[in-house]
């Protein structure tokens, strides 16, 4: 896994291996992962995919006392429906009619270390229940046994969707959200820190130069402008396939615009100059909107606590939302 970059601005930061940024951000994120990894409670990380949940999930078991210790991941989404418990929790000698041999199950892989579950929300219901019921009792029943085994495990799971409308739905239980989301984490998607697109971009160009014995050493200005353009639905997973894609095909010492492809962008289009202020503007513009409509949010439209919250005068905090053309009015609930 790469080594992290980061920006001078953020030292206090410590360097998360596979986290790389220069955003105040992903610099939160961080920070906050050693103070994860200090205690044994469970954590939920939220994020699009490829936003690098996994990569987090692995500095909170690296960065704790459970390091030397197993870490055991498992995609919930490609477990089939029917097998989902057998493979978290195992099975008994002749459990079923295939089963001729005991099967130990990932739990006890992961004993005294760390289990991550990615797309937890995967997960069917009845394998739900019992995942609760571990959570609850740090203890589970092998299919087909009578006897309950104890288990030692911390439990990292991730989710790309929508748990609470899941949890509205009927498709995943409330109490397991509680009980899996006593610490959380939520990673920004890659357009909301164009930031950091430069430096991820750079990175793999190094990674994959190195890789495949090519002589790319960078991007020009015209390749690293159609970069910050894309929305990037599939985050730093996309960006880094796109990279490896231009570096692969590129016979020169840059990576240009017409090494560059990305899927549903025409690069033949003419990709427009921008300086580095308008471009800084254009950034800084977007993280402002996306933070104010955040705290507004978790305010409930309030303009004081919101401006409170961000330690801004109320004036000044107003004066911004009259920026950006934001009615604080369309975060009010009912309620308020």
């Amino acid at each position: 896994m790469p080594n992290e970059t980061r920006a001078a601005a953020v030292p206090a930061v410590p360097a998360i291996r596979g986290l790389i940024y220069v955003s105040e951000a992903c610099a939160r994120v961080a920070a906050k992962l050693p103070v994860i990894a200090n205690c044994n409670a469970n954590v939920l990380i939220s994020g699009e995919t490829g936003t690098g949940k996994e990569v987090c999930a692995r500095a909170v078991h690296y960065l704790s006392d459970r390091a030397s210790r197993p870490w055991v991941a498992v995609n919930c989404g490609a477990l089939p429906t029917e097998l989902v418990e057998n493979e978290l929790f195992g099975h008994a000698k002749g459990a079923y009619t295939t089963a001729h041999a005991a099967n130990a199950g990932l739990v006890r892989q992961a004993e005294g270390g760390t289990l991550f579950l990615d797309e937890v929300d995967s997960l069917p219901l009845p394998a739900q229940t019992k995942l609760l019921r571990f959570l609850q009792e740090h203890e589970y029943r092998p299919v087909g046994s009578a006897t309950l085994v104890r288990a030692d495990v911390r439990v990292i799971a991730a989710s790309n969707g929508d748990l609470q409308s899941a949890i509205r739905n009927g498709q995943f239980r409330q109490d397991l959200f509680f009980r899996l989301n006593v610490l959380s984490v939520t990673l920004p998607a890659l357009r909301e820190r164009r930031v950091d697109i430069p430096v991820l971009a750079q990175h793999f160009v190094r990674e994959f130069a190195r890789e495949y014995g090519k002589p790319v050493a960078q991007l020009t200005a015209g390749a690293l402008q159609l970069l910050l353009q894309h929305d990037w639905p599939g985050n730093v997973r996309e960006l880094r396939h796109v990279i490896e894609r231009g570096v692969l095909l590129s016979g020169g010492v840059e990576l240009d615009v017409m090494d560059i492809d990305i899927d549903g962008v025409d690069k033949l289009a003419p990709v427009p100059a921008e300086s580095f202020n308008a471009a800084k503007r254009r950034v800084v513009g977007r993280f402002e909107r996306g933070y104010i409509e955040q705290l507004l949010s978790a305010h409930g439209g309030n303009v004081t606590h919101a401006a409170q919250a961000a330690r801004k005068d109320r004036r000044a905090f107003f004066e911004l939302i009259r920026k950006h053309g934001i009615d604080p009015q369309r975060f009010r609930s009912p309620a308020v």
